[in-house]
């Protein structure tokens, strides 16, 4: 049996998601706990749902390459593409975000560089995909993938944020 190597989303964004999904639940129990109004649990309950799901999507996420091909797992769905059905491989830019698309006849895989080790994963692939199939954008992407941190600093901010709300429901009114 192949060697199978595993690439996940990163940490460093998993850890302030993860922190502001505890916070805004405290706070959406605190705000039943007191009485408060229900638009503010509304409201609450609106913001919840998509970094919930963000979070369980981004902790499930995994890209797992072998010898034979490449398998995406997400939550509730999985895709695989071996290396002889892929036809192109290409990359597309967008300021410090990298997206890489593997596309097949009848299916595509894309993977961004908020993959811890993402530059492993991009050479890894490059051994393994057929050369007629990957791009020179690729290629010259490949040389000095880049880094995308906004992410993660818009997630500690959005913490720090939820986290002076909380205080100032914990505290009551000055």
């Amino acid at each position: 049996m192949s060697e199978v190597a595993r690439f996940r989303i990163r940490k460093s964004f998993l850890w302030p998601l993860g922190i502001l999904l505890f916070e805004i639940l405290v706070l959406l129990g605190l705000c039943v706990v007191q009485g408060e109004g229900s638009g503010k649990q509304i409201i609450l309950g609106l913001m919840l749902l998509p970094v919930c799901v963000l979070f369980a999507e981004s902790v499930v996420r995994q890209a797992e390459v072998n010898e034979s091909g490449i398998r995406v797992r997400k939550l509730f769905r999985s895709t695989r593409l071996d290396f002889s059905q892929i036809l192109d491989m290409d990359t597309v830019l967008v300021r410090k975000r990298a997206f890489l698309t593997l596309s097949s006849q009848d299916h595509f895989i894309i993977l961004s560089n908020a993959y811890r080790d993402f530059p492993s994963l991009l050479q890894l692939l490059l051994s393994r995909v057929g050369e007629a199939a990957v791009t020179d954008a690729t290629r010259q992407m490949a040389k000095a993938p880049p880094v995308k941190t906004s992410d993660i600093v818009s997630c500690w901010l959005a913490v720090a944020l939820v986290s002076m709300i909380l205080y100032i429901q914990i505290r009551g009114p000055f």
